[in-house]
């Protein structure tokens, strides 16, 4: 069984612009064959709304002068800004023998692991993907699987301003609250969650894909 450290590419790529970076997962996507690597990108964006394929247009209250972006990813609208990590897993799903909710489950596993090395409860939520800590939502999930491979990921708040899920209904919930690392005393360096996400985010895969692999036929 390929070991998900060993065999994922992780790329750290600083801020990227929403758009040329969703055109680039969707040509990395396209373009890959079976024997094409797997990446994580790491990164941030410039301040964007997205909107996700079934999303609603009215959970964008007020976008102000903030860009709208109709995506493909999974899921309703967030918001992406300076100060928030993102995590795109570009993965062959076939070759970790994983399904969608898997892979779900294991992204919100990485944020949860990372918290609690830092003695802060989180936990998911059935009903609203993501990651929450007593009930506001920290980490947000949206992905898209094309020919068998993931891209998009999930997003995480760590010093950013909070105040544009002020202007949307976070992920399709009105009211729903929001959080970050600072606010529940994280102050790590963002460059060094990054890297602590990444490794968690990996060892999250190889779980997953371990466990799969061990269930009965």
């Amino acid at each position: 069984m390929p070991c998900a450290l060993e065999h994922i590419r992780t790329r750290y790529l600083g801020e990227q612009p929403y758009e040329a970076t969703w055109s680039a997962m969707r040509t990395f996507t396209d373009e890959r064959s079976a024997e094409t690597g797997d990446e994580l990108w790491l990164l941030q964006h410039p301040p964007v709304y997205t909107l996700g394929q079934a999303g609603r247009p009215e959970h964008i209250l007020d976008a102000g002068e903030t860009p709208v972006v109709r995506t493909d990813r999974g899921g309703q609208v967030t918001w992406h800004g300076p100060g928030q990590l993102v995590a795109y897993p570009l993965l062959d799903l076939r070759r970790w023998n994983l399904g969608v909710r898997t892979l779900v489950h294991a992204l919100e596993q990485s944020v949860i692991s990372l918290l609690a090395a830092y003695s802060v409860a989180s936990a998911r939520r059935e009903d609203a993907p993501g990651v929450y800590v007593e009930g506001a939502k920290v980490a947000a999930l949206g992905i898209r699987v094309r020919r068998g491979c993931s891209y998009h990921g999930l997003s995480l708040n760590v010093s950013n301003d909070l105040t544009p899920f002020q202007r949307i209904n976070p992920c399709g919930h009105a009211g729903l609250p929001t959080t970050r690392l600072r606010d529940l005393g994280i102050t790590t360096s963002l460059d060094r969650l990054e890297v602590e996400l990444g490794i968690y985010l990996l060892q999250a895969i190889d779980a997953a894909s371990r466990e799969a692999r061990e269930e009965p036929a």
